[in-house]
């Protein structure tokens, strides 16, 4: 009797250990990013725009030789970020801080990431130094359906301020419609305080474009990305956008954000003043974390901080390994660490 009770159980354990590794198979795991890349700018002096900085006769000396380090090191990051779980990388990079088009395409060339074969999405923007929003993605993963930049309308008293507009695309992702808001909200320079009504608008053209898909389209699965230039505790990430950073507690038309954690624990994507800040977020809809049927669903968000990316020494030791520190080139990176998510599907 002993015999056959091991047999029988023997015998389950090879069903079960077969079904979960089946299970396992199946699951589908993607990655979907963010990176401000820090003054992507071509060495063109644009007859439109402040850009004679990054210019060769410009303080900055910027030069073909210069941008082409900076391209080759943007795609080096990039090519590293989510492989240590899947292949291909990251299937969708929201990226700021680009002067146009054409530095995109230079940078997707680059021989590190060529072999993803990533599309472009981007639009030229109003921003009174040129800088711009795009999207990079790999068509195996996502296909756009629609893709429109939207106006942020601030004032200083009567005065307009120019901003970057929002960039906003919906498409196919492994299946489902998804929504992608990619940001780059008004700096802080002027003030905290002063300026907070600028991101606070920001914050509400997003929340209405949700509101309106999740009126439209109830249970909208909506993506907010970017450098927000507020951390996830300020009023225009926890009072307009409605983000909640414990996933256990986020209710009715609530976001889960869930980079508050990492903010809690003092861990940050850019630094000043030897005090992190965590301006860049990735922000979702209630309906990414509800894991119904073999819909796509958030699995785990992080922080590249890899240690190539910080400086070794001098007054910013610590610091995101940037590409400038004033007019001294030091061939580094960006002065924020992009943030991703992984995303997982049964198929």
């Amino acid at each position: 009797m002993e015999k056959l009770r091991f047999l029988l159980f023997f015998f389950f354990l090879i069903i079960v250990t077969d079904a979960v590794y089946s299970q396992k198979e199946k699951l589908k795991i993607s990655a979907i990013g963010f990176y401000n890349l820090e003054n992507l700018f071509d060495t063109i002096d644009a007859p439109d725009i402040i850009d004679e900085e990054f210019t060769p006769s410009g303080p900055k000396l910027w030069n073909s030789k210069k941008y082409y380090d900076k391209l080759k090191n943007m795609a080096d990051v990039i090519s590293q970020i989510g492989t240590d779980v899947t292949d291909d990388g990251l299937a969708i990079l929201g990226v700021s801080e680009i002067e146009n088009r054409t530095v995109l395409e230079d940078l997707i060339a680059q021989p590190s990431i060529k072999s993803r074969n990533y599309s472009i999405i981007h639009f030229d923007s109003y921003d009174s130094r040129g800088i711009d929003l795009g999207l990079l993605y790999q068509s195996k993963y996502f296909s756009p359906t629609q893709a429109s930049p939207v106006p942020v309308q601030i004032y200083n008293g009567s005065e307009k301020i120019f901003t970057r507009d929002i960039l906003f695309v919906s498409g196919n992702y492994q299946g489902e419609l998804i929504h992608i808001l990619v940001n780059h909200w008004p700096s802080r320079r002027g003030g905290e305080s002063t300026t907070n009504p600028w991101r606070a608008a920001a914050a509400a053209e997003c929340k209405k474009i949700i509101d309106s898909l999740n009126n439209a389209f109830p249970g909208s699965k909506v993506i907010v990305m970017g450098d927000l230039n507020d951390d996830p505790t300020s009023p225009s990430v926890k009072n307009v956008l409605k983000a909640n950073g414990n996933i256990k507690k986020v209710k009715g038309s609530e976001m889960f954000n869930p980079m508050e954690q990492f903010y809690i624990r003092g861990i940050g994507t850019t630094a000043y003043k030897d005090a992190w800040s965590l301006f860049d977020q990735i922000i979702l809809t209630k309906s990414w974390i509800s894991r119904n049927n073999n819909n796509l669903s958030f699995y785990k968000a992080n922080i590249f901080n890899k240690e190539f990316l910080v400086q070794k020494k001098g007054n910013f030791k610590g610091y995101p390994l940037r590409t400038f520190v004033g007019n001294e080139y030091i061939q580094g990176y960006s002065d924020h660490f992009p943030v991703f998510i992984y995303v997982v599907k049964t198929e």
